[in-house]
């Protein structure tokens, strides 16, 4: 199978299908990584609720969200699930963008994007995930993002196994698509439509507009 041409000609048939999806949802970089940190191991629903709970306290910015005590923050975020461990991983991006970069994201996404990444994995309870989320959705830099729905289509048609890396899956994309961060945001708000929709636990492949892609003459047409 050619990987690059199944990845491009599947990106092709979801954007005509589907059209932008408009991820990720945000007013402003700080939102978006906010947004980014609460959805660990949860639902985008349970985040929204945080998200415009902080807004009407005026708690989206650096400042604000430094100043409120952590318990306080924590009751903000309830909605999100695991709320203590994630205010307190709220409060170390903080704390990291304070001591690295002067508090300024503007600073922080002028950095080296490798070497940026390399220190946003070095805060705890920041994963590749989510790091890459911040990069990608927060500052705009062409890293693909992986999740479990990317594992999902990509090994069900057998581009990857199931037990591949995050990095491997990552390297799919990035070595065989252009270096372009919108391309790479639609292209996995897409695969989160599909997956949510379609390549469920239990798939609905019949109705999947990638069913029966990976024949030649599907790649092809």
């Amino acid at each position: 199978m050619d990987k690059a041409r199944w990845l491009h000609g599947a990106y092709r048939i979801l954007d005509e299908r589907f059209g932008d999806l408009h991820w990720w949802p945000g007013d402003s970089p700080l939102e978006v990584i906010v947004g980014a940190i609460l959805t660990q191991n949860t639902s985008w629903k349970n985040v929204e609720k945080a998200i415009a709970l902080l807004r009407r306290r005026d708690l989206l910015s650096a400042a604000a969200l430094e100043a409120i005590p952590t318990p306080e923050l924590a009751l903000m975020i309830r909605s999100s699930g695991y709320y203590n461990i994630k205010a307190q991983r709220l409060k170390a991006f903080l704390a990291f963008l304070r001591d690295e970069f002067d508090g300024s994201l503007e600073t922080m996404f002028a950095a080296d994007v490798p070497m940026l990444r390399e220190r946003l994995l070095g805060i705890k309870g920041i994963g590749a995930e989510t790091a890459d989320s911040i990069l990608l959705y927060g500052g705009g830099k062409p890293v693909f993002v992986v999740d479990a729905y990317t594992r999902r289509i990509l090994s069900r048609h057998g581009l990857v196994a199931a037990r591949s890396s995050y990095g491997e899956i990552q390297r799919l994309f990035m070595d065989r698509l252009p270096a372009d961060a919108a391309l790479f945001n639609q292209y996995h708000a897409l695969i989160v439509h599909v997956g949510k929709h379609y390549c469920r636990k239990q798939p609905r492949c019949r109705e999947c507009p990638l069913y029966a892609f990976s024949t030649p003459e599907r790649i092809n047409g």
